[in-house]
């Protein structure tokens, strides 16, 4: 099983993924960053060491948007690996995900 890690950044709010976004991984960080982003007004998740991401690393940065909006937190994610861009592409989630401005082809 691949494990995949939510590490704080330097300041409040930023925060990175490292490791595999997958069936077998997703479901733990899901539970683990609603109490890891909670107080944040700005979220920054860099996806950058992320080395491998199916559908359900999508439904989760899907999901986490959700959150953050109803918490009333902008959120952003920064650095993402070209296979969950390709997923969000072809799924047509590239328009709704907040990816950093010109994020590898992405309109801001």
């Amino acid at each position: 099983m691949s494990e995949v890690e939510l590490r704080a950044g330097s300041g409040q709010g930023h925060f990175s993924l490292n490791g595999s976004l997958s069936a077998d991984t997703v479901p733990a960080l899901w539970e683990e960053a609603g109490g890891a982003f909670r107080g944040a007004r700005e979220l920054d998740i860099d996806l950058s060491a992320v080395k491998r991401a199916d559908s359900a690393g999508l439904a989760l940065l899907v999901e986490w948007t959700r959150q953050a909006r109803e918490n009333g937190q902008r959120i952003r994610f920064l650095n993402l690996p070209e296979q969950l861009l390709a997923i969000a592409r072809v799924s047509g989630l590239d328009t709704m995900l907040p990816f950093s401005p010109g994020e590898r082809g992405m309109k801001p």
